[in-house]
């Protein structure tokens, strides 16, 4: 994830007193009912959130008295990250999916992840990539009538990562089985997003019914449309997952909307193949689980830079190209899925208990630590107590290669995997964030 930048169209303009005049520029507006804005040139709206972005020259003379011009400052922009750096070779393609025992997840579980929708906000997806196309997701633009090419990979390579089909015998697996995915385009050039195309996308998602929604974007400001959006998907059940950043070697500068979850979300850092924090991985109060953010596989686009995604060869592939991504924006989709899972064993559950699922049994045993949240989470063990069992262990320590992970199950004791209630874990307080 990177810091904000501005990109000129969509920004939103910053007024701190009264409604200036001068050369027309966007500006966000509350509204009480759509009659508030007769009168205005109107650019887009977001009616759930009583938001709409309109000319800021037709406010000029404009009776605005039910009216809220939201202060919101100038360059408000948020940043998916292409990947940070290339990583060492020597690492198995697939390493995450053991690394977070995703291997030992029973397939009734992948089946049953069919019955929740995972949204990916993004750079919009490339509907030939193998893995995608296998689940023909649901698309859909907030910035344009029709979803345009991904052009930057980001949005392709993050979906794939979160849903990618686990049974069409190509390219890599996604760690939510069977989910069901919905690809929402909200960039507007490159990997900028602007804090109303994200609260639009976010609130699209809501409702159209997903449960679980992927923000593997970020900057260092937050806003009044994002606090709302926020807020929308909390009172409608629906876990936010977003990057943590990846300010860790640069003073640890808080990320947004991450630090905006609170206890209904989920803050993702990025874990090293040697399970600890990524030097990269912003060390935070809102931090909530690691997952592996260092050379993680993915589909991509054949456009997509080589630059931003060194390419990789998987044995066996016979379509599609694929590549590897390091950041926090590449852990977040690991947790996405992973949490699709945990839905899918045990839909009875609540957002805020399936996000204390994935944390009480992540590898930190219940104690949360701000360099590394609750530790790195554990799919098998979160799923296990969704269902009230106890988690299963490995009979042999699998070597986890492209899409094995049948061979890998098949080397598996699931004799443990019974239906002995899994002991509480006693959480320490959970962590807070100032803006939350």
């Amino acid at each position: 994830m990177r810091r904000r930048w501005s990109i000129g169209v969509g920004l939103i303009v910053a007024l701190s007193a009264g409604i200036p005049t001068g050369a027309a520029r966007p500006v966000t507006v509350g509204y009480a009912t759509p009659s508030d804005l007769a009168g205005l040139r109107v650019i887009s709206t977001i009616p759930p959130l009583h938001i709409a972005v309109v000319d800021r020259g037709s406010l000029v003379g404009h009776p605005h008295v039910r009216l809220t011009v939201l202060g919101v400052p100038v360059g408000r922009v948020r940043m998916s990250d292409p990947a940070l750096t290339t990583s060492p070779s020597g690492v198995a393609p697939e390493w995450a999916y053991h690394a977070t025992r995703s291997d030992l997840v029973p397939p009734a579980v992948l089946r049953a992840a069919a019955g929740v929708t995972l949204a990916v906000v993004d750079t919009g997806v490339d509907l030939s990539a193998p893995d995608i196309a296998a689940k023909s997701p649901v698309t859909h633009s907030v910035v344009s009538e029709t979803t345009l090419p991904d052009t930057t990979g980001h949005g392709t390579f993050v979906a794939s990562i979160a849903g990618g089909s686990v049974t069409n015998n190509e390219g890599i697996a996604g760690f939510g089985g069977d989910v069901k995915l919905m690809i929402l385009q909200s960039n507007r050039g490159a990997n900028a997003f602007t804090d109303i195309d994200e609260a639009a996308a976010i609130v699209w998602a809501v409702d159209q019914g997903a449960k679980v929604v992927n923000l593997s974007l970020g900057g260092s400001e937050t806003s009044q449309a994002e606090r709302d959006a926020v807020a929308y998907a909390a009172d409608h059940g629906v876990i936010l997952v977003a990057a943590a950043g990846n300010t860790g070697a640069a003073g640890n500068a808080p990320v947004y909307p991450a630090a905006l979850l609170g206890p209904t979300g989920l803050a993702v850092g990025a874990s090293n193949t040697a399970g600890a924090r990524a030097s990269f991985s912003t060390a935070a109060s809102y931090v909530s689980v690691l997952a592996p953010g260092v050379r993680l596989l993915g589909d991509i686009p054949g456009t997509a830079p080589t630059t931003q995604f060194p390419r990789a060869t998987i044995a066996g592939s016979l379509a599609g190209t694929y590549a590897y991504g390091t950041g926090t924006s590449y852990a977040t989709p690991v947790i996405s899925g992973i949490a699709a899972l945990v839905w899918g064993a045990n839909p009875a559950l609540t957002a805020q208990q399936v996000v204390q699922v994935i944390e009480s049994t992540a590898s930190g045993g219940g104690i949360w630590s701000q360099a590394s949240g609750f530790g790195v989470v554990d799919a098998a063990a979160a799923v296990a107590k969704a269902l009230g069992q106890t988690p299963p262990v490995y009979a042999v320590s699998p070597a986890v290669t492209p899409k094995n992970q049948a061979a890998v199950k098949a080397t598996v004791n699931l004799r443990n995997w019974s239906s002995t209630p899994a002991k509480r874990v006693s959480l320490t307080a959970r962590r807070n964030s100032a803006s939350y």
